[in-house]
């Protein structure tokens, strides 16, 4: 261990939130903080303090821009010691660590579990949680912290529409799950758990005034999450509710008429992810059913790829895409993956709002059923509102549930290589 009186260390002031987190033993600690709140800032405090008592950190975020403010706090932090040779310091792997000792901090990006595999830590942060894949903590945090009966922190701030897009986790409320049971377990005098909450302006360090002009040009829900830091499991004026989805569940699929799988195109690997949604409808019940959320995030070919195996899994009457997002394109590279497979191009000339509303009714009455349970799928429905760009999950569900009711309202185009 190094001793602190030997050099200055350079940690940020805290606010009081920070310290409390950093003052409390519990082994298992989440914070849901707001946006410049200072949640990243006290876990690289939590960091520093944790390997100047001789401990072996790991600190995992989703992508190298959100690493980046941790590697820059921790290294100021710890200048003067990594310049006097004490401590080494690696740039590349984000690691600084003493020298001949398993006393080190480690930063590496971990969207998934395998990214984090092949390390041990006694200290784990897992920053930006609510993006991770749960396999993460759950597969590889957890056991890591069986040699040293070692700690956790999970930082995160609530997960937006768009954030959605981008997140490798299979339920995007996991995080606010394990908000919930660890606060529980806080209240019931389990002192192993404790979960924080601060909204961005309990942080007295940023410019009240900025925050405030900000905060006036995004929606309440934006607001509310964003900058509150409040879990929210569906939004204010969705057309769709949990309970209406929860009360229409089907535990089995009955015999169907047909079957479509729509896609909502992405046309870059770094973009949202491509909705694949597979649907069938009985006419005699004049029911739908959602059988498969398949979407996915990748190139063309291999969304194309997946769409086609959920088409021949299901014996779907054809592949359904909108031709004014990609729809050419998705003729094109589905027929380079299997090009005995149909596909309707369907034009949208009205907007998102007026093709959504009758299919959210169709849930209303009791029509549209969900086999099994779609977690990605059914967040981003209940947290859409009218007037926000859409998801692609949710848009490819609309225009499957379109094509099987017959709800469209819009020009239908029937490429070539349609035999329906």
């Amino acid at each position: 261990m190094m001793a602190k009186s030997r050099f200055k260390i350079y940690l940020p002031e805290l606010h009081p939130n920070q310290v409390s987190i950093i003052e409390s033993p519990a082994k298992r600690k989440i914070v849901r903080a707001g946006r410049r709140g200072g949640k990243t800032v006290g876990a690289a405090d939590e960091a520093v303090e944790s390997f100047l008592a001789g401990r072996r950190v790991l600190y995992g975020a989703p992508t190298s821009d959100q690493l980046s403010r941790f590697w820059a706090t921790v290294t100021w932090a710890l200048h003067e010691p990594i310049e006097a040779k004490v401590l080494y310091k690696n740039e590349t792997e984000h690691i600084i660590e003493t020298p001949g000792t398993e006393n080190r901090i480690r930063a590496k990006t971990c969207w998934s579990a395998d990214t984090l595999r092949g390390d041990y830590a006694d200290k784990l942060i897992l920053d930006e949680w609510q993006l991770m894949n749960e396999d993460t903590w759950e597969y590889v945090g957890a056991p890591m912290m069986l040699d040293y009966n070692g700690d956790a922190l999970f930082v995160y701030t609530p997960p937006s529409l768009h954030s959605m897009g981008v997140s490798k986790a299979r339920d995007p409320q996991h995080a606010a799950k394990r908000f919930r049971r660890y606060a529980g377990m806080q209240r019931d005098g389990n002192a192993r758990y404790a979960a924080f909450h601060f909204a961005s302006m309990d942080n007295p360090y940023i410019s009240k005034k900025a925050l405030s002009e900000i905060t006036q040009d995004m929606t309440n829900l934006a607001y509310r999450m964003e900058i509150l830091a409040e879990d929210l499991d569906e939004a204010p004026g969705a057309l769709w509710k949990r309970k209406t989805i929860d009360e229409n569940r089907a535990l089995s699929i009955p015999d169907l008429d047909r079957i479509v799988v729509a896609i909502d195109p992405s046309a870059t690997t770094e973009g949202d992810e491509a909705g694949i949604i597979a649907a069938g409808h009985q006419k005699y019940r004049g029911e739908s059913f959602i059988l498969a959320d398949k979407s996915l995030q990748g190139s063309p070919l291999t969304w194309a790829k997946e769409a086609v195996a959920v088409y021949h899994v299901l014996k779907a009457d054809c592949i359904v895409a909108e031709s004014n997002n990609g729809g050419e394109m998705v003729s094109t590279v589905i027929s380079q993956v299997d090009s005995s497979v149909p596909v309707k191009l369907v034009h949208a000339s009205r907007g998102k709002q007026t093709r959504a509303e009758p299919i959210a009714a169709q849930y209303e009455q009791g029509r549209a059923h969900h086999v099994g349970t779609f977690e990605a799928l059914e967040s981003e429905m209940v947290m859409w509102v009218p007037g926000d760009a859409s998801p692609n999950r949710m848009d490819a569900l609309v225009w499957a549930l379109t094509e099987l009711t017959g709800n469209q309202g819009d020009n239908w185009q029937r490429p070539r290589n349609y035999g329906g």
